[in-house]
């Protein structure tokens, strides 16, 4: 038989405000339940913070997000991944042009996971440390009571886009079909503004594309007919990817002291690839460090990406050109920091002497 104990009676606010004043706690809500969102909640929660996270999905569905899940092993670095969670382990990536093969040897190596097993891992973390994860909570306003917001509610973000704020963004999609690969290398081909790409998921096999909204689809479509891949025989999905633009201004801040923007919501995405994770649960870091200190999290952020952003197009440009022009001044392998490339070793290792 099961006992049934009644639920505690609500703090009341006014009471809640001098306890969290006596033990130096801050009240901080999270918007958006993502990896970067569940993240903050778990670390915010167990250095003693009162968080509250909300996500508008309900816990059934809330791990699901349209995600390769394709990341570094630096992400261990931030999360204990289980060895069930790998689905496979990737080296390098084959960038096929025309005329031109490359192999990128990944420096560290990548790990195809299964997200939606990390996704409940970090929210069992959160129980454990008492995080208060409200699913089901749909925020159409900056909630009021908290001594902090954080929004990592993704590229739509209510507060980026609350003032008609422009977001860029390319769309990425994605079919992942029945199919059993474990090759270690996933297959890239560069096309307008954007690649498609192959990626062997041990139990399955995922194609994808990012590129410009107006024609990614029809790209997928190409890329799977050439490949005989019936679309109606896999699990389709899609999603915008927000794209960081060159300038000061290319990460989304927002203007009031105490709300932060992280992740997508803050427009922080590798322009190369569009992949977020390691990028977010870096900055999430840096907001974990500063989150009494708004502006030096500003100027931390801008420093750790600004050129990470700017050199990820030049780079990304320079070896799309040369891949479809003149081909044999690439090299046909390269070893590569796909989280945090250095320029000057990129260059130099990418052309030829």
């Amino acid at each position: 038989m099961r006992v049934r104990f009644p639920s505690p009676a609500p703090i009341p606010p006014i009471r809640r405000f001098l306890i969290n004043q006596v033990l130096m706690k801050k009240r901080i809500a999270i918007i958006g339940g993502g990896i970067i969102g569940m993240y903050l909640a778990w670390r915010l929660s167990e250095k003693g913070e009162e968080v509250v996270l909300f996500e508008k999905k309900e816990k059934e569905v809330a791990d699901f997000k349209c995600c390769s899940g394709l990341v570094s092993e630096r992400i261990k670095d931030f999360i204990s991944i289980d060895e069930e969670m790998i689905k496979n382990r990737i080296t390098h990536c084959k960038i096929v042009f025309p005329n031109k093969l490359i192999k990128l040897y990944f420096k560290p190596n990548h790990l195809a996971l299964d997200r939606e097993a990390v996704m409940r891992k970090l929210i069992s973390l959160n129980e454990s440390v008492g995080t208060d994860l409200r699913f089901g909570s749909m925020v159409s306003e900056i909630p009021d009571g908290f001594d902090k917001v954080i929004f990592c509610d993704g590229a739509n973000s209510f507060y980026r886009t609350r003032e008609g704020e422009k977001i860029p963004f390319k769309l990425g999609a994605q079919l992942l079909v029945s199919g059993h690969s474990e090759v270690d290398y996933v297959e890239t081909y560069p096309i307008k503004s954007g690649f498609c790409w192959k990626i062997p998921r041990g139990d399955s096999i995922e194609y994808g594309v990012m590129a410009g909204s107006d024609y990614a689809i029809g790209e997928l479509d190409r890329f799977l007919k050439e490949r005989g891949v019936d679309k109606s025989e896999g699990v389709f999905h899609s999603a915008v990817i927000p794209q960081p633009v060159i300038g000061m201004e290319s990460l989304y801040f927002g203007d009031k002291k105490n709300v932060f923007t992280c992740g997508d919501a803050m427009g922080l995405t590798k322009p190369w690839s569009g992949g977020g994770v390691i990028w977010g649960l870096t900055a999430a870091e840096i907001l974990i460090k500063n989150i009494d200190y708004g502006e030096r999290y500003k100027r931390e952020v801008t420093k750790k990406f600004y050129y990470n952003i700017g050199k990820g197009y030049i780079s990304n440009a320079m070896v799309k050109w040369l891949g479809s022009n003149i081909p044999f001044l690439l090299p046909n392998e390269v070893t590569y920091d796909n989280d945090f490339p250095d320029m000057l070793k990129s260059l130099s290792s990418l052309i030829k002497r």
